[in-house]
């Protein structure tokens, strides 16, 4: 049953017509309030479509049975869109408790749907016949994509296994929500007070700064370092009190594993043993093969392939690096390298072996640079123009908004910005939107939101950028352009919808062109004289690229392949979530000094939901193509090469789930990569020097 929908006299905002420019949401006048009577209207009038379609006495057609069901849920999209992306970006004790009232109603609401005999009968009828339709590619395309959708989720089986597969799915979708909400809380529960002169050794004037900015957004006085990466990593590398990182680094690493009501470790046993359970009702032999199914890869032994392939010359790279952390840690008669001394140590090194003092980068990437560069960028690859707009309705203070016009002046989207840390938002950076785009019906063009978490500047110093911080936004930024420039007839082929191991191609392969020359001496300016990166600097930068790679490689790859092996189970019942972390990596031989970049009780992008489950791999095997991608503008001789790029905009960035991805990037590339290019990008070829940091 749907939640119930407490009566008011007021209009609820989410149901009426919006009227602001270009229909984006009316952020200032919603309530926490109208969430559920929202979620109740619409999915009352979504079930309504959807029988509509099912019941339809006609003879089912690729009209009256695909594009309903395409056409349906209109309502129910826009209130999830807008609600999910504020529990994401702007939540609070009110919208976390609606959060776990709606997350299990949605998730009957889609099994209802996908295990209908009716409606998949109709569906099921169409496909067998795709030939005889006489569709275009899209939509045969969609049709497919259909049909795929509605047997993955267990349509078809019989009545006692599909009311399992319910069943399983409401609790999974429990359980992710909790899981998320107590990352959050354990993140907001922990900040690190610096008190005395000492607490401050080592720390550059602008992360005092920003730690005099955090302990102001919560109310505290003087100076504190959270759990925000932006707040962190830089803690971690500059913090000469060896004990003040180790607490900190605990804390990091320990979200989702302290005990009591927020303690993820039964979370993660469950939602292992439940999606375990539901692969083998749908007849996989694990749930990693159900997940990899639908995927670039297929098979979990074709990820396994790459990361392993990737894990050795990696963890080998990584032990030399260890060697020579090590003799700088002895100096400082520290004892034995440990998981806090890696990035302090690390950063020393970088500073003398590249004379790259990060601190002193900084000045040079301010925010709003950065911002200039990405959309500059975009500009002279696809023709894009962004113009700011104040007067749009913000769902926050902080978000800045832009109108995206292309090369005929026409609308592209909207594009929002929201890039400061706050309590309010859970930690990272990610892409999402209000609206897809669609040609169907009229038409609508996309409103898509990029969130991070940077540290906020204070007085008279902007928000300054690490080089790692200005990638995340450009990669942030991959995937906006993914989203904003789709030109495809129907929303549920739009933009980002694409297989999990190729939707961060597009984001990775921007990455790029912040590392280019020309594009760094043109908006890597010193935010106090203006004066342009020096020369030497950029070179330097670009220089210590492959610096400490065996460190970053090896604490994702554990990661990923940690996340395979939970899905590799073929069954659960009983398991110790921190013992079966702690086999995986001796078995694997991970170093003693280095832990995973996502531990278990924390990784949400695996266990948060189900978006990259038994798939966190999918960033190395996108970082495949990307590094063989943007060879296509080096071969061509101009890193903005016409020609390259609309080849690009056509087969990747606007052209969603129009076909497979090996197509696609076929039709980009005029072939597909190989790995060689990966390890070359990272220094971990056999040609490269080994000899470590």
């Amino acid at each position: 049953m749907p939640p119930a929908a407490p009566q008011s006299d007021r209009p609820n905002p989410l149901l009426a017509a919006w009227t602001a420019p270009f229909g984006m949401p009316p952020f200032g006048a919603i309530e926490a309030a109208d969430f559920l009577p929202a979620f109740a209207a619409a999915l009352a009038a979504d079930r309504a479509d959807i029988e509509a379609v099912r019941d339809n006495p006609a003879e089912p057609s690729f009209e009256n049975t695909i594009l309903g069901l395409e056409r349906s849920g209109a309502a129910l999209d826009r209130v999830c869109n807008v609600f999910f992306n504020l529990t994401g970006a702007d939540t609070n004790d009110a919208l976390r408790a609606i959060e776990r009232e709606i997350a299990p109603v949605l998730s009957r609401h889609g099994s209802a749907m996908y295990l209908d005999d009716a409606l998949f009968a109709r569906i099921d009828g169409l496909a067998r016949r795709i030939d005889e339709l006489g569709l275009d590619a899209e939509s045969r395309r969609l049709l497919e994509r259909y049909h795929r959708m509605f047997r993955r989720q267990g349509a078809g089986l019989p009545d006692e296994v599909r009311t399992r597969l319910a069943s399983i799915g409401e609790r999974l979708a429990v359980l992710g929500t909790r899981f998320t909400q107590n990352v959050l809380a354990d993140e907001q529960d922990f900040v690190l007070p610096l008190e005395s002169e000492a607490d401050f050794a080592g720390l550059p004037d602008d992360l005092r700064a920003a730690a005099r900015q955090a302990a102001q957004d919560r109310g505290l006085p003087g100076h504190v370092i959270t759990l925000a990466r932006s707040s962190i990593e830089p803690f971690l590398q500059y913090a000469a009190r060896r004990d003040l990182r180790h607490r900190a680094f605990q804390a990091w690493t320990s979200r989702g594993e302290r005990g009591g009501a927020t303690d993820n470790r039964e979370v993660v046993a469950e939602t292992v043993k439940l999606r375990a359970e539901r692969a083998r009702l749908l007849g996989y032999p694990t749930f990693a093969h159900y997940r990899l199914d639908d995927t670039m890869a297929k098979t979990p032994e074709a990820a396994q392939e790459l990361l392993r392939a990737v894990w050795g010359p990696a963890r080998d790279l990584a032990r030399r690096e260890a060697e020579a952390l090590q003799r700088l840690a002895d100096r400082d008669a520290a004892g034995p390298l440990a998981p806090w001394d890696w990035r302090h140590y690390a950063e020393q090194v970088r500073h003398e072996r590249f004379s790259i003092d990060a601190a002193a980068v900084k000045p040079y990437f301010a925010l709003s640079g950065m911002i200039e560069a990405a959309f500059s960028c975009a500009s002279r690859l696809f023709g894009l123009s962004f113009t700011e707009r104040p007067d749009l309705p913000r769902y926050h203070p902080d978000v800045r908004a832009w109108e995206v016009t292309g090369p005929d002046g026409g609308l592209v989207g909207i594009f929002l910005g929201d890039y400061f840390a706050r309590p309010s938002k859970r930690s990272g950076a990610w892409m999402s939107s209000f609206r897809r785009q669609r040609r169907l019906d009229g038409g609508a063009r996309p409103i898509v939101v990029n969130v991070m978490n940077f540290a906020e500047g204070s007085g008279d110093v902007p928000t300054l950028l690490s080089f790692d911080d200005a990638r995340t936004l450009f990669h942030e930024f991959g995937h906006a352009l993914h989203g904003l420039l789709s030109d495809v007839t129907y929303p549920a082929l739009a933009g980002t919808s694409v297989p999990r191991d190729f939707v961060e191609f597009p984001s990775q392969l921007f990455e790029h062109w912040l590392e280019q020359p020309e594009i760094l001496s043109r908006f890597a300016r010193h935010y106090q004289t203006g004066a342009p990166i020096p020369d030497d600097i950029v070179e330097r930068l670009l220089s210590s690229r492959k610096f400490n790679q065996g460190f970053a490689t090896v604490e994702y790859v554990s990661s990923a392949l940690v996340d395979l092996e939970f899905h590799l189970l073929p069954s659960a019942d009983t398991i110790d979530v921190a013992a079966f972390e702690r086999r995986t990596l001796e078995s694997i031989g991970m170093p003693e000094a280095i832990t995973m970049r996502h531990r278990t009780p924390h990784f949400q992008h695996v266990f948060g939901g189900d978006g990259y489950s038994a798939a966190y791999y999918s960033y190395m095997w996108s970082e495949v193509l990307d590094a063989d991608g943007f060879a296509a503008f080096e071969e061509a001789g101009d890193i903005f090469d016409p020609e390259v790029a609309e080849r690009l905009r056509r087969f990747v960035y606007a052209a969603g789930d129009l076909r497979d991805p090996k197509d696609a990037y076929t039709a980009f590339r005029g072939r597909l990569p190989s790995p060689e290019a990966l390890l070359r990008q990272r220094g971990l070829a056999p040609t490269q020097s080994q000899s470590g940091l």
